[in-house]
């Protein structure tokens, strides 16, 4: 695994490839990025075929430990990986601790084991367990094990620290059991960064995981909901002046684009890519602007949209609440009756099988009336209009324009709001 950076830009956003990925080594994935989210290696919703109707799907498959590990008794039987066990084939796949569109119970950790919970219930891992569970899933690379529970606002420093200390010490098992293991013999591991909200500690954890032979970082616990947006860009920036520019940075638990932008611009290469779904389990439908082609009548006041956008970060972006429940400025509800006879496509000029064949008032009627066609279809849109968007923030970096993409992205949807609160 190797990145190599074409740019980086003022302020420390970073454009590049991440480069021999998988076991061939000859896959690769441009960053700034997300990975593909699935459940036990399936898109919600989706089947292969349908999936696969989609232009420049992530190389990344993602798999959690949430959903697998109930199965371990099945894939050690199997013997032959997971990627086999479910069908994925031309994919690299990545194996992570916890479901990222999914809160988990806190108040599980011991010194010596994490939880994970899936369908059957909680399920608790040693690093002996979670380890052996890497050897049946046969991952290109995986995070090690990590005590992330510092999310919640007003978690203590002791606890803090407490979870820097577990997390440093499950990584040195994790590398001390994969070095002895011939099943993940070229398995690249990315060591977890904690730290919580302390500025101290993020900065200790980094420089600490920094030192151990890990092939990139995983940021943890500075998800939506945790910290407001300008502290989480401050501690990013903090945590990357210790990690080396030559690894790759992933942050967990980061979708919504206002927030994505935020973290590209202090430094994070990966994403996860579970956002759409959440959208899609809203029934709702994303519709932000990410062109970035000239267009005068699209162009707003930069402190507008500044201080607009703070204005909703402020109200939204701290404490414990589940953002996976809490419908976003960058997204339309078409369970609303306002659609009902709306017979514009979701999205106009959006490329998208349910743009190119359905209407907001076909999707709204799937929706109200339970038909399963709707998740299909909202998903379909929405993770071609995720990685639409990722594909522009890679485009406006290369092209100095990302004061451009965000105005355009985060301007319209400010003054869209603004007129709706006049009614």
């Amino acid at each position: 695994m190797k990145l190599e950076l074409t740019r980086v830009l003022h302020g420390g956003s970073r454009l590049g490839v991440l480069k021999g990925l998988g076991r061939s080594g000859q896959q690769s994935v441009e960053v700034p990025g997300c990975l593909l989210y699935t459940h036990l290696g399936a898109v919600p919703h989706l089947t292969q075929e349908t999936l696969h109707t989609l232009n420049k799907l992530p190389p990344v498959t993602q798999v959690t430990m949430s959903h697998i590990a109930e199965h371990c008794e099945v894939l050690e039987e199997y013997k032959e990986g997971f990627r086999k066990f479910s069908g994925l084939h031309d994919t690299v796949l990545y194996s992570s601790l916890h479901d990222p569109a999914s809160q988990c119970p806190p108040g599980y950790t011991t010194n010596k084991t994490v939880s994970v919970w899936g369908s059957g219930g909680r399920i608790e891992l040693t690093v002996q367990k979670f380890m052996d569970l890497q050897k049946h899933v046969q991952p290109d690379w995986y995070q090690s094990m990590a005590d992330g529970e510092t999310w919640q606002n007003g978690t203590s420093r002791k606890r803090i620290k407490k979870s820097v200390t577990r997390t440093l010490a499950h990584l040195d098992e994790c590398l001390l059991l994969h070095q002895k293991s011939e099943e993940l013999n070229g398995v690249e591991v990315f060591g977890v960064v904690e730290g919580g909200d302390i500025l101290e500690e993020r900065v200790h954890s980094a420089s600490e995981t920094a030192k151990r032979p890990v092939a990139g970082f995983c940021l943890d616990g500075l998800q939506t909901g945790a910290m407001t947006q300008d502290l989480r860009v401050e501690l990013i920036r903090a945590v990357n002046k210790e990690l080396p520019e030559d690894k790759p940075r992933l942050l967990h638990g980061v979708g919504r684009p206002d927030e994505v932008l935020a973290c590209v611009e202090a430094g994070v290469d990966l994403f996860e890519g579970f956002f759409p779904f959440q959208v899609t389990e809203r029934g709702c439908a994303l519709c932000f602007n990410f062109d970035i082609s000239p267009n005068p009548e699209l162009a707003v006041l930069q402190e507008e949209v500044e201080s607009g956008i703070a204005a909703e970060q402020h109200q939204h972006g701290n404490g414990n609440q589940d953002a996976s429940s809490q419908m976003t400025l960058f997204e339309m509800d078409l369970k609303d009756k306002r659609y009902q006879d709306d017979f514009k496509p979701l999205v106009e000029g959006c490329g998208c099988y349910c743009c190119s064949n359905h209407q907001r008032a076909y999707v709204h009627h799937l929706l109200v009336t339970n038909e399963m066609l709707a998740g299909v279809l909202l998903m379909i849109h929405n993770t071609a209009h995720y990685l639409g968007f990722f594909s522009s923030l890679r485009e406006a970096m290369a092209a100095d324009k990302l004061s451009l993409l965000r105005s355009r992205m985060l301007g319209e949807i400010y003054l869209e709001s603004s007129r709706n609160s006049l009614f």
